[in-house]
């Protein structure tokens, strides 16, 4: 087999990214797409030439290789153990659900059945931030001490959406407990995290904040930090920082253009890409090319569901947390 043909769920705004990636890929063919809403699923597939079918017969279909979950977070669980069950190779957004023992519980069935099971974490694919990581293998900064994450976004999602995210420990900085994992090497053993609402009061009646930081250490003492905002009004502000014994490393933000303007008033430089879909499209179809590659190779591809769990346990103790105003061991979750 050369070409991995994948059956898509969910024809909203990131199961668009991600029929787009595949389209991109030479590797991957779209064959079908499910949704439980027509029209989107009907345009994204007139769009790619392919059929819509319904979840299930997505998943049941003998010319489906593989399954793509970009479904709501609660279908996640389900439709990843149906597809297990089913035979086929899985690739699922993050997160796989929002209760750990859940998690848990479905990665019993894919390990037992032994599919193929990727979790979309797409900033491990960011040339910029797989650049990072790529010097830390190679020795450049010596062995890693701390790592600095900012992720900020332009502005808050609707109120509607965060009241059923989980919380933006599990739907934001989710990514970063992941980053985190991804740069330090090693699995962080405590968390400390502070919230606030520091940007629209709304947000404190779903409940949840809209301000985070956290801070972490593994067993070793190496230590990350994340600063989170649901506001920054100069744009989609995403740095890390990695320093070593040996050195530093850094991924600075993507602007518009790389331009810069010198004049009598100072130095001038075009504004920060403003969308994660801007930022990190990259991302999404160098992904997508990665589980490709793995499943057509017979290799486990990367993230793993186990990274998937891990990402939600350290949200889960950053949860805690901010709630019990104290550190909290990931051995408590």
């Amino acid at each position: 087999m050369s070409t991995l043909s994948i059956g898509l769920l969910g024809a909203g705004r990131i199961g668009t990214v991600h029929a787009e990636a595949i389209a991109a890929t030479d590797a991957t063919r779209l064959v079908a797409v499910a949704d439980a809403f027509a029209d989107p699923a009907r345009d994204l597939a007139e769009r790619h030439e392919c059929e819509v079918r319904s979840v299930d017969e997505v998943i049941a279909s003998d010319d489906v290789d593989a399954v793509l979950i970009a479904t709501p977070t609660d279908l996640h669980a389900e439709q990843i153990e149906a597809a297990a069950l089913a035979g086929k190779a899985v690739f699922c957004e993050k997160p796989i659900d929002l209760d750990v023992e859940r998690v848990r519980a479905c990665l019993e069935v894919v390990t037992e059945v032994g599919t193929p099971l990727m979790v979309g974490f797409n900033r491990r694919f960011d040339p910029s931030f797989a650049a990072v990581r790529r010097q830390i293998d190679e020795g450049a900064i010596g062995d890693v001490e701390m790592v600095t994450i900012i992720s900020r976004d332009p502005g808050p999602p609707p109120v509607s959406y965060m009241e059923r995210s989980g919380g933006l420990f599990k739907d934001m900085t989710i990514h970063d407990f992941d980053m985190a994992r991804f740069l330090l090497g090693e699995a962080p053993v405590t968390v400390h995290a502070v919230g606030s609402v520091l940007v629209d009061r709304a947000i404190a009646e779903v409940p949840d904040v809209d301000s985070a930081a956290v801070t972490m250490v593994t067993a070793s003492g190496r230590i990350a930090q994340i600063s989170n905002s649901r506001r920054a009004v100069y744009g989609y502000d995403q740095r890390i920082e990695v320093h070593g014994s040996g050195g530093m490393a850094r991924a600075d933000n993507m602007h518009a253009t790389t331009i810069e303007v010198a004049s009598a008033s100072g130095y001038r430089r075009d504004p920060l890409m403003d969308f994660f879909l801007e930022r990190y499209m990259p991302s999404y179809r160098a992904e997508i090319e990665a589980f490709a590659s793995d499943v057509l190779a017979g290799r486990p591809p990367r993230p793993t569901g186990d990274d998937g769990l891990q990402a939600l346990l350290l949200a889960e103790a950053a949860t805690r947390s901010n709630a019990e105003g104290r550190p909290v061991a990931i051995s408590e979750i």
